[in-house]
């Protein structure tokens, strides 16, 4: 599975320039390519509506948050999104393919798998940042 270089990108752009709360990736004739990308004002609500309901994605989210301590700190997730009502083959490609393309992208702190809305919670977000 080949990997386009705007991936790598923009990715890079959410990592050090923080020009993007979220990117959504999907593979798209054997290369994963850039589905959307979400400004920095973005909320994780407006992130999870824009990921298709029967359709399998990856994604990276940029979160942000503030530990007991008071500190503002930031975590990137990494979320193979694969719901359950996607086709089976498609299920396949994603799942073979994720981990050589999340090596593409270096400085992913928390992976989570999701098959549906409930497992990529706000709070299960936050409790897996802290």
């Amino acid at each position: 599975m080949a990997v386009d270089d705007e991936c790598k990108l923009k990715f890079l752009e959410l990592k050090a320039k923080r020009n993007y709360r979220y990117i959504i990736f999907k593979i798209h004739e054997q290369q994963v390519v850039v589905d959307k990308v979400g400004n920095p004002a973005s909320s994780y609500e407006e992130f999870t509506a824009s990921l298709p309901t029967d359709e399998c994605r990856y994604a990276v989210f940029d979160f942000d948050f503030t530990t007991d301590e008071n500190c503002q700190k930031s975590k990137i997730f990494f979320i193979a999104w694969s719901p359950d009502t996607s086709r089976v083959r498609s299920k396949m490609v994603y799942a073979s393919s994720k981990d050589r393309f999340k090596r593409e992208l270096d400085g992913i702190q928390v992976e989570l798998q999701a098959t549906d809305p409930s497992e990529m919670s706000f709070d299960i977000i936050k409790c897996r940042a802290i």
